[in-house]
């Protein structure tokens, strides 16, 4: 700053050469600037990022913001604009918008969401529309919406989801239990049909074999 012959007394109804601005005109803010072990005042039209304009009868004041990672705000105890990162909701600053809030990017605030009732009561365990049968299956659970989002662009949350469940009944009344032909079975029956197919070749060309004769 160029100090002339007096310290910063732009604005200044009175001040002095060591301290800059004491008093301010009328419409100005007193802001009180500090630069290591020194400070000195000055009067400014509107106050600098994390102070806010505090008007009395006596002078009009840039007092500090009260309110955590605030970059600017209306009172002491209400922000208007958070730090970067943050997101504005209700005069504070949070990292993440409170249950029942979705953050909207572009405003970096935090707006009401998609509101869901609770969760119903696990479904019966089936798999394939059947509730026997089989070993292992799907149970699902749902909840309902409750009240839509302020805007269309704010997703709700998932209202079904499912999970494996292993059923009560393994195999149904009535109905036969096929076994699995083990693999040692598989690889019998399919040598045994090689066998039966290479005879009956072998038999063919004997016939043909003895007609050519």
């Amino acid at each position: 700053a160029s100090y002339g012959p007096n310290p910063i007394c732009k604005g200044c109804l009175s001040c002095s050469k060591d301290n800059g601005c004491i008093r301010c005109q009328h419409k100005l803010f007193f802001f009180l600037r500090r630069e290591g072990m020194r400070q000195y005042g000055e009067c400014l039209h509107s106050c600098p990022s994390g102070y806010y304009g505090l008007r009395t009868p006596d002078m009009n004041r840039c007092s500090r913001c009260r309110i955590e990672n605030c970059d600017s705000c209306f009172s002491r105890d209400f922000c208007t604009k958070c730090k970067a990162g943050f997101y504005s909701h209700r005069g504070r600053c949070f990292r993440g918008c409170p249950p029942g809030f979705a953050a909207l990017e572009e405003l970096m605030e935090c707006v009401e969401g998609c509101e869901v009732g609770q969760w119903s009561e696990w479904g019966t365990c089936s798999r394939n529309n059947k509730t026997c049968g089989f070993k292992w299956g799907l149970e699902t659970r749902t909840r309902q919406i409750v009240k839509k989002p302020a805007k269309d662009t704010i997703p709700c949350p998932t209202i079904a989801e499912s999970r494996r469940c292993k059923m009560a009944v393994r195999h149904c009344p009535g109905g036969k239990h096929r076994r699995r032909p083990t693999k040692t079975k598989d690889k019998k029956k399919k040598k045994k049909n090689l066998m039966e197919r290479a005879q009956k070749q072998h038999s063919i060309f004997l016939a043909t074999d003895k007609t050519s004769q």
